[in-house]
C-alpha cells in the first residue's frame, strides 16, 4: 500500500512539473492561432486554426532573414566553441604545465560576469574591428558566453579518458592534433553534442548583444526581431504575431533536443560511474 501511495505521489509530482514546464509553450501555440478580440478570450484549445499570424510575421518584416541570421550566428558559435574547446581541453586536461589550475579557474571566472558588465568593452572592440551591425560581431560576442563553459566541460571529460589510449598513439608516432581528432574526439561525441547544444541554445536566445551590436532589421536575430514587433499604433502590440514568432523560433530547439536526446543523456551521465 505504501509503495502504491509513493508511486501515486511521484506520478502527481511529475505531472505537475510537466504541466508547469509545458503549459506556457502550449498556451503560446493556442494564442498564435487567435486574431483580434479572440486573444482576450481564455481557450485551452485552438477551435479556429487561423494561420494569419504566421503569415503576417513573414509578410510584415524580414523574419526569414532574421531566422537565417540566428542560424548563422548560432551554428558558427557552436563550431568555433567546439573547436577551441576541444583543443583547449586537450591542453588543460592532458598537458602538464605550471598555472594550469589557475587558468581553468580564470576561464570559469569569466563566465560569472553578467553580460552588462562587459557590454561597453565589447562594444568598443566590435567598433574597433569594424564589425558593428555585422553577424561576425555577434559571433565574436557570443563566444564570451559559450567558450568558458565549453572549455570547462570538455576538459572535465578529457581528464576521464584512459591515459593508455594517448600513450599508445604516441608510441605509434601520432601528433597531438591526430590524438585529439582521431583518438579522443570519437570518444567525446556525447560530451560534444551536449556542450554544442547548450552553446547553440545560448547563442540562439541571446538578446542583449544582439540588440546592442545590430542596427538594421535585416541584420537582427530572432529574439530582437520578436521584441521589436509593433502593431498599428505605438501603444498596441500584436500579441498574435508575437506568439506565432515565438512558436516558430522555439521549434528548432525542440527538434534538436529530440534528435540528439540519446547523445545528450550519454553526455550528461558519462563519467558519473567509474569502474
Amino acid at each position: 500500500m505504501r509503495k502504491i501511495l509513493l508511486r501515486g505521489a511521484f506520478a502527481l509530482l511529475l505531472t505537475a512539473i510537466i504541466l508547469f514546464a509545458v503549459f506556457p509553450f502550449y498556451y503560446a501555440i493556442v494564442s498564435s492561432f487567435k486574431v483580434g478580440s479572440e486573444l482576450f478570450r481564455i481557450d485551452y484549445f485552438p477551435f479556429n486554426w487561423n494561420w494569419d499570424n504566421y503569415a503576417a510575421v513573414f509578410a510584415e518584416q524580414p523574419f526569414a532573414r532574421n531566422i537565417f541570421n540566428s542560424v548563422l550566428v548560432a551554428a558558427a558559435v557552436v563550431v568555433f566553441s567546439l573547436f577551441l574547446g576541444m583543443t583547449g581541453a586537450y591542453a588543460l586536461g592532458r598537458v602538464k604545465f605550471r598555472g594550469r589550475g589557475m587558468l581553468l579557474l580564470t576561464i570559469l571566472g569569466v563566465s560569472m560576469f553578467p553580460q552588462v558588465a562587459v557590454l561597453s568593452g565589447m562594444f568598443e572592440m566590435i567598433r574597433l574591428f569594424g564589425l558593428y551591425n555585422n553577424p561576425l560581431g555577434l559571433i565574436l560576442a557570443n563566444m564570451i558566453l559559450t567558450l568558458p563553459f565549453t572549455v570547462w566541460v570538455l576538459t572535465t571529460f578529457m581528464r576521464d579518458l584512459p591515459v593508455e589510449l594517448e600513450e599508445a598513439a604516441l608510441v605509434d608516432g601520432a601528433s597531438p592534433w591526430v590524438i585529439v581528432t582521431q583518438v579522443f574526439m570519437p570518444l567525446m561525441w556525447p560530451a560534444m553534442v551536449t556542450t554544442g547544444l547548450l552553446a547553440f541554445i545560448a547563442a540562439w536566445n541571446e538578446f542583449l548583444f544582439a540588440l546592442t551590436f545590430t542596427l538594421t532589421n535585416d541584420q537582427r536575430t530572432v529574439p530582437v526581431a520578436i521584441a521589436l514587433i509593433t502593431g498599428a499604433s505605438e501603444h498596441e502590440l500584436p500579441w498574435g504575431n508575437i506568439m506565432a514568432a515565438s512558436v516558430i523560433v522555439t521549434l528548432p530547439i525542440i527538434a534538436l533536443v529530440l534528435i540528439f536526446q540519446r547523445k545528450i543523456v550519454s553526455g550528461l551521465t558519462a563519467g558519473a560511474v567509474k569502474g
